[in-house]
């Protein structure tokens, strides 16, 4: 296994997260006195209690869509974990990719493959909403790419053994992440990631209507317009 980790790559650039839609979260400061001296305590007690990635130079009291940008956008698979491919879910793994096209076939296959794991779906119509952040990854991360060949099980479709023992490595070891091709879009590119202080800058770029139809799957940037169809995983 020792050839799996032998490449770094020095990764700096934005990469494209896509999530459930949300509704943006209040901030806990939204009720807050414009007194001056007291929005200053305000930023200093903020300060100790966020990482150093997450920190803004914005006023608290101005902040309340930045954090649940950082929320929505980063936080969530380290607050809330569970297994995937990289993780056996006692560690938070983040996803990004390096285009909105290539999160498209990530979330497409995992979004259907959850509606086929709901004992009430009928194959119905169904429609989902989503948002696609874009979000600053700056790390050395493990570089994939050129030994997937070498090792097909790192782009195996639905078992993840082999990749969870990878990911349990790099969590041991204290390494920040992983880039490597992505599974449902052999162009695509994607990056696992382990710690949130690599990550900074959540930015909402777009927001996707998904439509199943039978077997094909609809996803509209504008509503009523196709943008991509993709056919459902068999």
């Amino acid at each position: 296994m020792h050839s799996v980790f032998s490449r770094l790559t020095d990764f700096d650039q934005d990469v494209s997260r896509n999530i459930v839609s949300t509704a943006q979260d209040q901030s806990l400061f939204d009720d807050l006195t414009e007194d001056p001296a007291e929005q200053s305590l305000a930023n200093r007690v903020e300060a100790h209690a966020k990482s150093r990635a997450m920190q803004s130079t914005a006023d608290v009291i101005h902040r309340p869509f930045e954090n649940a940008r950082w929320s929505n956008a980063i936080a969530w698979p380290f607050e809330n974990r569970h297994a995937n491919r990289y993780s056996d879910g006692t560690y938070g793994v983040w996803y990004g990719s390096e285009s909105v096209e290539t999160t498209v076939y990530e979330s497409v296959y995992h979004w259907y493959k959850g509606l086929l794991s709901d004992a009430e779906f009928t194959r119905h119509s169904v429609v989902a909403e989503r948002q696609v952040y874009a979000v600053h990854c700056s790390a050395a991360l493990i570089d994939l790419r050129d030994v997937v060949d070498e090792h097909p099980n790192l782009l195996h479709p639905t078992d993840y053994t082999w990749c969870q023992s990878v990911g349990a490595r790099i969590h041991h070891e204290g390494h920040p992440g992983l880039v490597t091709r992505s599974v449902r879009r052999p162009v695509g590119h994607n990056v696992a990631i382990f710690t949130p202080n690599v990550l900074s800058q959540p930015r909402l770029i777009s927001a996707l209507t998904y439509r199943l139809e039978s077997d094909r799957v609809t996803v509209e940037k504008e509503p009523g317009i196709p943008w991509m169809t993709l056919t459902v995983p068999a």
